[in-house]
């Protein structure tokens, strides 16, 4: 079994993570990890707010032994007394601490610090996997035995999985997305509100839009010469948040370079990642694409934990009859899962198994 350090353990993220590495036949949590005020307290302790309320916000239950851990200092933490960390820290934490992490153990984060960095790629199970070659080039660069492997921004998830098999077998001219983002994509510990959001959308995102239409382009580019090159096509985003606890849905429009019709996107779509779902990795789902023909799906509430949270499903895939070549459709998936904790663990099983050689 590798050992595994979870950095953030008592956020919402840092749970899931924690909650998906449960009974792993792989990986076992040996540390967990989070900021000076939680240091030195058991970790069912570190989690209780000024009132004395848990903030255990999983529906799972905490494993006793879990709760029992004593909680370890960030900064203070030895990586070398692990074989694999996941980082769950916000980006300023993580842009001081990954990279010291790093040069002694691999990183697997949620935060958004390495993303744009030429030798990281953002890795998406089934979308990308070619670029983890790039890993050996930061690890070259860089001076690193370990590495920093960033996932993508939740909102994205479940957009470039869906947009990768239209991409493989039509090509794409232009995306026009928007997002109807659930509540816990802002965080349960300085969230939103309720009066916020009952009875309401929020039409705006603080720098979420300009992440959209960034991020998928490099994840859905080509590794070349040690160089991601960006996929050419252009995507236009709207980001809203709206009440719903988790699963962040995504409205696309696709247009084409060569014509296709809804039947012709459905196959593909129901094709996509065979070849990831043969690796059997524990965290990967049987189907990376789950297509609805019932047109009021997909529902958060009734999709979002398909395949362990880990499957995006499609639904209302139609002509659009304004733009040329262009296809319509709905994708949902859920980003504490997919989005955010279990896909990195994805990363990690990915890594280990096919690029550490660990396993």
């Amino acid at each position: 079994m590798l050992k595994i350090a979870i950095v953030g353990a008592t956020g919402i993220v840092g749970q899931q993570a924690i909650v998906s590495l449960i009974g792993h036949p792989w990986f076992k949590i040996e540390k967990l990890v989070a900021s000076e005020r939680s240091a030195d307290r058991k970790y069912i302790d570190a989690l209780k707010d000024a009132n004395g309320s848990s903030r255990w916000w999983c529906t799972e239950e905490l494993p006793p032994d879990i709760a029992e851990m004593v909680v370890e200092e960030a900064s203070a933490f030895d990586p070398a007394s692990v074989d694999i960390i996941f980082s769950t820290m916000d980006a300023s934490a993580a842009k001081e601490l990954e990279p010291k992490y790093a040069k002694t153990t691999p990183v697997i984060s949620t935060a958004s610090t390495f993303r744009w960095e030429e030798d990281t790629p953002i890795l998406v199970g089934g979308v990308n996997m070619d670029h983890a070659a790039l890993l050996a080039v930061q690890q070259k660069n860089r001076g690193w035995k370990g590495l920093v492997s960033p996932k993508s921004n939740c909102t994205i998830a479940g957009l470039v999985v869906s947009l990768k098999p239209i991409l493989d077998n039509f090509g794409v001219k232009q995306v026009m997305a928007t997002s109807l983002q659930a509540m816990s994509g802002a965080g349960r510990t300085l969230g939103l509100s309720a009066m916020d959001m009952t009875e309401n959308v929020v039409p705006y995102i603080p720098g979420e839009e300009a992440k959209v239409e960034s991020e998928p382009l490099k994840i859905l580019g080509k590794l070349t010469g040690g160089k991601i090159a960006n996929a050419s096509f252009g995507i236009s985003a709207t980001c809203t948040r709206v009440p719903v606890i988790d699963g962040h849905l995504v409205c696309a429009t696709v247009q084409t370079e060569r014509p296709c019709s809804p039947e012709d996107v459905k196959k593909a779509m129901m094709e996509c990642g065979k070849d990831f779902a043969d690796l059997h990795l524990p965290s990967s789902p049987k189907r990376l694409i789950d297509v609805t023909e019932d047109p009021f799906r997909p529902q958060p509430r009734v999709d979002r934990d398909k395949g362990g949270g880990m499957t995006v499903t499609v639904g209302r895939i139609r002509k659009d009859p304004v733009i040329e070549n262009g296809i319509k459709y709905v994708c949902l998936a859920h980003n504490t899962k997919l989005g955010a904790a279990k896909g990195a663990l994805q990363t990690a099983e990915y890594l280990v198994k096919n690029f550490l050689k660990l396993v």
